[in-house]
Formats: structure tokens, C-alpha cells, sequence
């Protein structure tokens, strides 16, 4: 007779795990990624932070009834509701938000920073209410969950949409504990960044993400079978090459010397500590879309696999964990 094991244990079947981070509001790249679940037959898929687009685009009525806005450095009449309908789509692909007004109201948030700001949060704590609504109707009948974080560049005003619904496949992680499979594996999620040149709206210094690493593991039993969700990577692991900026103009521009751009590590070092002494199973970031690649803290990997929702393009991570180790990892892009 043959033996039965509980998953997550030594001989059992693996769990098979989807990351992506760094959406950023961009309809087409969520919706690969709860496709994801399917394609890849993965029993979890792992969000981590940067929820919400960057740019709120105002669509402006003109005399004639048509409509005007500007793109991209590029301005855009629109004339038909199918070329409404092509725009709208491209500002989905982007992540962006829009807002069709009268000149009247247009007016009103000419030079009026707040009143942008709350109409940006009213915009993208819909969209992601959609996007819970939607992962809700994707994942029903299937025993995959979504664990859904926010990163640097969300407020907390659009993050307590997570919240606000009831949720049967939807997870909200942020800064959080929770099960993974059958609580052998736990999820530990951080969202903060550490300060950048945007000044974004959830950056911590190097040392409170620390506070924050360490008090959420001083609630579980075993970090050895933790995955650890951390938005920000650690300090110069590659996973966090990116350009320097100089930060003294704005919007803040490359900095270059001698002719070549400079590059640095923008992590976090109380990532670095966590994983050098906490030993996870695997570690799970983002935050710097262009340094897609692994790294390997003794005996625990991590992984950023990059971002390039502007395109529409799903970047991605398949890592299957069992008993407390990495048994299996793919990247994937599509």
C-alpha cells in the first residue's frame, strides 16, 4: 500500500507558484496575469506591489462634440466613438487613467494638485475593485487564491479596496502573513520601498522596513518554510541594477559621467539581512523593472522577474517549492 503525504511535504507533489510585480494599472498585463493560473496550472499566483497606473489622462469635450487629449507628448482629437474606443484601449494597455470633462471642469484642476490627486485615487481604487471583481469570477471553482499586495507607488487610499469586498480567491497580503498551503508554507509580504527620486507614496527608510521585516517574523515558527514577498530587492544582489538619477531636477534625469550612464543597486540592505539570516524558502521582488534575473542568499534564491506592462507584456516567475526548498523555477514572458 502506498503512503499519502500533505502538499507541501517531503515527497508530495510540489506547490507551484506565479509571480509578477509592477503592473501598474495596465488592464491587459493583470488579466494575463490571472490567466496565468491556467496556463501555467500553478495553485497560487503571487502579486508583488505596484498596483496602481502612473498618469491620469484628462479627455476634454470640444465645441463640435468631438474630444481632445494629450498622450505621450502627443495631442489627439478624437472624432468617432471608434476612435474613443482605440484610445481608451491604449490608455488600458499603459495603465493609465482618463477623466472626459467639459472645459469648465477641466479648469478647475489646471494647477490644483490635491483635487488631482483625489480624482487619480477615486479613478484607480475602482479599477482595482474591477480587478478583484474580476479574479473573484476568473479563479471561482478552481483552488487557486491570488495574493494581492500594494508596492511604493499605491496609496492607501486605493489599497483598501483589497479589503472591501467579500473575497473567497482574492488574498489581501500586504503586510501580512498568511498561509500558503495548508500553512506548511507561509507568504510574508512587504510593499515599501526604500526612498527614491519620485518621492512615491510608500517609501520607508532602509531601517523601518526592517522594523516591519522583523516584527512579522517574529510570528512564525519556521522562516526556513516562509516565502518572503518583498516589493523592494536586496542591496546590490543585481536584482536591483537600475539607473542613477539626479534627483536635484525635475522629473529626475540619468546621471552620466564620463560620457556613460551611471548604475547602482537601489535596494533595500534589510532585505539583504532578512534573507542572509533568515534563510526562506525563496524570496519574490520587484521594484526595478529592468533588472529581471536570480540571486542566491546561501541557501535561499530570489528572484525579480522584470516588468513591461506598458506593452502589455506579463513578466513572470514559476518557482515550485516543497518541504521548505526550491524545487523547480521558470521564467516566463508573454
Amino acid at each position: 500500500m502506498g503512503l499519502f503525504s500533505k502538499k507541501g511535504t517531503a515527497g508530495a507533489t510540489p506547490t507551484r507558484l506565479f509571480y509578477a510585480s509592477d503592473i501598474h494599472g495596465s488592464e491587459p498585463t493583470y488579466r494575463k496575469f490571472l490567466n496565468a493560473a491556467k496556463f501555467y496550472e500553478v495553485d497560487a499566483l503571487v502579486f508583488g506591489g505596484d498596483l496602481m497606473g502612473k498618469m491620469l489622462v484628462p479627455i476634454v469635450r470640444d465645441a463640435d462634440d468631438s474630444w481632445r487629449a494629450r498622450l505621450q507628448g502627443k495631442d489627439h482629437h478624437i472624432t468617432s466613438p471608434e476612435d474613443m474606443t482605440l484610445f481608451k484601449r491604449s490608455l488600458q494597455t499603459l495603465g493609465f487613467y482618463w477623466q472626459e470633462m467639459d472645459p469648465e471642469e477641466y479648469a478647475t484642476y489646471v494647477g490644483d494638485q490635491d483635487r488631482i490627486d483625489q480624482l487619480f485615487d477615486v479613478l484607480a481604487k475602482q479599477r482595482l475593485a474591477e480587478w478583484v471583481e474580476l479574479a473573484e469570477e476568473r479563479l471561482d471553482g478552481t483552488h487557486v487564491k491570488v495574493y494581492l499586495c500594494g508596492g511604493n507607488d499605491d496609496t492607501d487610499v486605493v489599497l483598501s479596496a483589497l479589503d472591501e469586498a467579500p473575497q473567497e480567491r482574492v488574498v489581501n497580503a500586504e503586510n501580512r502573513v498568511v498561509p500558503l498551503d495548508d500553512e506548511v508554507h507561509t507568504l510574508i509580504t512587504v510593499g515599501y520601498s526604500t526612498p527614491t527620486p519620485w518621492d512615491t507614496p510608500r517609501e520607508r527608510s532602509d531601517e523601518e522596513i526592517g522594523t516591519v521585516i522583523d516584527d512579522l517574523l517574529s510570528d512564525v515558527a519556521d522562516p526556513s518554510r516562509a516565502v518572503f514577498n518583498f516589493h523592494c530587492p536586496p542591496l546590490d544582489s543585481t536584482l536591483d541594477s537600475c539607473l542613477k538619477l539626479d534627483a536635484s531636477v525635475w522629473p529626475p534625469t540619468p546621471l552620466i559621467e564620463r560620457g556613460q550612464p551611471v548604475y547602482y543597486g537601489a535596494g533595500s540592505q534589510s532585505v539583504t539581512d532578512a534573507l542572509t539570516t533568515y534563510q526562506p524558502t525563496v524570496g519574490l521582488h520587484g521594484h526595478i523593472h529592468e533588472a529581471r534575473g536570480s540571486a542566491t542568499f546561501d541557501r535561499t534564491p530570489a528572484y525579480n522577474p522584470g516588468s513591461e506592462y506598458g506593452e502589455g507584456v506579463l513578466r513572470g516567475v514559476i518557482v515550485a517549492i516543497r518541504d521548505g526548498g526550491v524545487v523547480g523555477q521558470q521564467f516566463t514572458s508573454g
